[in-house]
């Protein structure tokens, strides 16, 4: 078992394939230091291998006799002895935390960790075994136009074309094998389906041959078939997410073999969602290898005669909808791509991580390691930003904030959002450095590896929406939601997690907005719509044309159907500040950017301004704070207001839920649609996982069944314990009656402002006892203005160099600045 503790052997010998593995895996204990040339007899440490006869057992250091068979327990207790004398064996588990505390615990498995190298290749995604997968590998330049995209206008005028199928045109390209809803996943590997991989697109016939030759096994791509209707007509069907019959929006795919200045149709024949950006001017995003190789053009919009309607050919089980469009490719010969949105694939994120893990000064403040593998064997990464505590105190007063993206693997936006944010939270910037001092930031950044990789738009590959799921007990089933819930429960019980905010993608509504939670408790009532707000005011479109952000279109409903989303889920476990960004696959319907196309700096910009938003929010000075929360007051006063005209509610207006009075004072706005960016309903456990839930289900009942029956008291204990609770009783009746006179009566409600000033005062005090090493007055920002809160009919003013004192220059903070951090004034 230990090849160091083996005397030479004298046998012939052969590999034991046990051994190697063993050798191995204690490496990664810290027993086997060395390597395995270094070690005394590595020639000789393998087993002696006859004929596979269980009888024979390590020679050497364990018996002369071959025949010798040892009792398991024995052969155990001599091979712990022997590795304890033995001083090239000597386990390192003895770990010392940063304050140089002995923490006896084992030395975590490095398979936990990201095993980047700067020489080594990245690690391969894994595929389902059904899947076949073409050996290239696609690479996109990122590029950003010079000029806004504008929306397509609509003439009234556009073609909609009839759909033939195969029985009137010529099938160019089709999967064979697909997993539909009746098969479920089993296994992955690298590079998906053995054997020879087929050539599912036609063969030209010659040089003339102009037929379009298609092709999406690749990552993210998932065109299932092509029919050639005309000469440059094509209809396309998208395939469903693997082991569904659902959720087609999502596409990507390539074709070769174009033709210069011929105008092509292309038209998806099997969408399912009714309603689509595409109807509102939304274009199609396009890609030429030759644009990108000799002028440097990335991805770009493009389109004509685009139209969404409903397919009247469908089978009558579902209603399908159609998406058309015309083009004209740049150049004859050229290799093209077309996508619903930028891609951003797990290859991307790796090479991402990559970089950062090779940056000697990013690598000191953000820790990668493995949250868990996904269904396939995909590792789902965990980022912790913070710079190094200085004290223990320091440390322990850190709040946190986790951010997540890619649940719903066909809503790139939410990558492109978290590549912002990552760029700036790792960056020089003193904004960024006050963040890392102030917050412990914990990121899974592509939460659904295995649907991003094979294609999908909603779906993990156990075929079901992980965001419908947050509170699932089938670990192995659905990991990755599994373990970051776990993963933020574990938070909770160590610090404050401040936000938590989850990225994704809207198909129907343009703009970027959250949708958050109504808190019931009046301590803190409207606090959950402050963040919003001020994100609202910190993306603004004037001089710096980023990206508009819609605090109109903001929600903060809890719908029953969303009760296992993260949003919910984690704002139920206790954080306050807990959404869902939703960013627009189209564009701007605001400001200077209005009817133009969001493009990836734009959303790469919204990560900052969640950072910058982020300082605004826990600045101890606390003017924003409250100017937000006076005009959050002043907006819910007109919508109820509105809403309850003919009722007179002067005095007691606060008393009205809030949840009466949410479903009109989003909707009424633009008249637009305020649910999320796909309303379906859960579907459900897969059939082949019902029965697990339902063992897991009877073993907690079972659990909670079999509690301890209380020991029988004798009549002289319990006269002492009726004595004692009697003792109890009167106290606390002397104790209520001096407060009772003199203070408020316990059932008199507070007003939210006079409420919001009382919780401020006692976090200062209770501060000033627990802490008295450090001074009240240090603050996030330099802050010289402590003023009240602004009269309720006064609009509050929102400039970003009214306070130039409290925002940037921060190299001469002195105190630490993260125990006064306001999180509930």
């Amino acid at each position: 078992m230990f090849p160091a503790l083996e005397t030479e052997l004298k046998q012939k010998i052969l590999p034991d394939p046990y051994e190697d593995f063993m050798y191995h895996h204690l490496q990664y204990y810290g027993y086997f230091k060395a390597q395995r040339g270094s070690l005394p007899n590595s020639a000789t440490h393998q087993h002696v291998w006859k004929n596979n006869n269980p009888r024979y057992l390590l020679s050497g250091s364990l018996g002369k006799r071959d025949d010798l068979i040892l009792d398991p327990l024995q052969k155990e207790k001599r091979l712990y002895s022997l590795m304890l004398s033995s001083p090239l064996l000597k386990s390192r588990q003895l770990l010392h935390d940063e304050f140089g505390k002995v923490n006896l615990r084992l030395r975590e498995p490095r398979g936990l960790f990201a095993f980047f190298s700067g020489s080594g290749p990245l690690q391969a995604p894994r595929w389902p075994v059904e899947c076949e997968v073409i050996k290239e590998n696609i690479h996109h330049i990122e590029w950003v136009p010079p000029q806004p995209e504008h929306f397509y206008q609509p003439t009234g005028s556009e073609k909609i074309p009839e759909i033939v199928g195969e029985e009137g045109g010529t099938v160019v390209y089709q999967l064979d094998s697909v997993p539909t809803e009746d098969s479920y996943f089993t296994r992955s590997r690298v590079g998906g389906k053995r054997g020879v991989i087929k050539e599912l697109a036609v063969t030209l016939q010659g040089p003339e041959d102009n037929t379009l030759l298609f092709e999406s096994r690749f990552e993210s791509g998932n065109l299932q078939k092509a029919v050639r209707v005309d000469t440059y007509t094509y209809e396309l069907t998208l395939r469903t997410d693997l082991y569904t019959r659902k959720h087609t929006q999502w596409f990507y795919f390539r074709v070769q073999n174009t033709r210069k200045d011929a105008t092509y149709r292309f038209t998806i024949v099997n969408l399912l969602k009714p309603k689509s950006l595409y109807t509102v001017g939304m274009k199609p995003l396009f890609y030429s290898q030759l644009d990108a190789k000799t002028h440097s053009i990335g991805w770009r919009r493009e389109g004509d005669e685009i139209k969404y309607y409903r397919n009247n050919s469908d089978d009558g089980q579902q209603p399908l909808y159609c998406l058309t469009w015309t083009i004209q490719f740049p150049h004859d010969q050229d290799t093209c791509f077309f996508a619903h949105f930028y891609p951003y694939t797990y290859t991307d994120l790796q090479c991402y991580l990559l970089s950062v893990t090779n940056n000697p000064v990013q690598s000191q403040f953000c820790k990668l390691r493995t949250l868990c593998q996904s269904l396939a064997g995909n590792t789902v990464y965990l980022l912790t930003i913070t710079n190094p505590a200085r004290t223990p105190q320091e440390a322990a007063a850190k709040k946190a904030v986790v951010l997540s993206a890619r649940v719903h693997p066909g809503e790139s936006n939410g990558s492109w959002i978290m590549k912002g944010f990552l760029d700036f939270i790792l960056s020089k910037s003193p904004d960024a450095q006050l963040l890392r001092d102030t917050f412990i930031f914990k990121v899974v950044p592509m939460l659904n590896p295995d649907g991003v990789i094979v294609g999908n738009y909603r779906c993990s590959l156990a075929g079901r929406d992980l965001n419908r799921h947050y509170k699932t007990i089938l670990k192995e089933s659905f990991p990755c939601v599994w373990h970051t819930r776990n993963m933020i429960k574990r938070l909770l019980e160590e610090r404050e997690v401040l936000l938590y905010c989850d990225f994704h993608g809207h198909s129907r509504k343009n703009n970027i907005f959250l949708y958050g939670c109504n808190n019931n408790d009046r301590k803190f009532w409207l606090h959950e719509r402050v963040f919003p707000l001020m994100l609202s005011r910190n993306a603004p479109d004037k001089v710096s044309k980023k990206v508009q952000f819609s605090f109109h279109s903001c929600n903060f409903k809890v719908q029953k159907c969303k009760e296992g989303t993260g949003r919910v889920v984690m704002w139920r476990m206790g954080i306050l500040n807990s959404y869902t960004m939703e960013s627009t696959f189209g564009g701007s319907t605001l400001g200077n950017k209005r009817d133009t196309h969001f493009t990836t700096e734009d959303l790469k910009s919204l990560g900052y301004h969640v950072c910058d938003t982020l300082l605004d929010f826990c600045d101890p000075d606390r003017t924003k704070f409250m100017q937000c929360l006076a005009e959050l007051k002043a907006l819910l006063q007109q919508e109820i207001h509105k809403k309850f005209k003919d009722t007179d509610l002067e005095g007691s207006w606060s008393d009205i839920s809030l949840s009466d009075i949410e479903s009109s004072s989003a909707s009424q706005v633009q008249n637009i649609d305020t649910s999320g960016s796909d309303s379906s309903l859960s579907d459900g456990l897969p059939v082949h996982l019902l029965n697990i839930a339902n063992e897991l289900n009877q073993k907690k009942k079972k659990m909670y069944k079999k509690k301890k029956r209380k020991p029988l008291q004798s009549r002289k204990q319990r006269n002492i314990q009726y004595q004692k609770n009697k003792l109890m009783q009167e106290s606390e009746l002397t104790e209520e009656a001096p407060s009772q006179a003199n203070g408020r009566d316990r059932g008199t409600s507070l007003d939210p402002s006079e409420m919001t000033t009382l919780m401020l005062t006692k976090n200062k005090e209770r501060m000033q006892r627990e802490k008295p090493g450090f001074a009240v007055s240090c603050s996030l920002k330099r802050s010289t203005n402590s003023s009240q809160e602004p009269a309720p009919d006064m609009k509050p003013n929102w400039s970003r160099n009214r306070y130039p004192a409290t925002k940037r220059g921060h190299t001469a903070t002195v105190a630490y600045p993260s125990l006064h951090i306001y999180t509930y004034p």
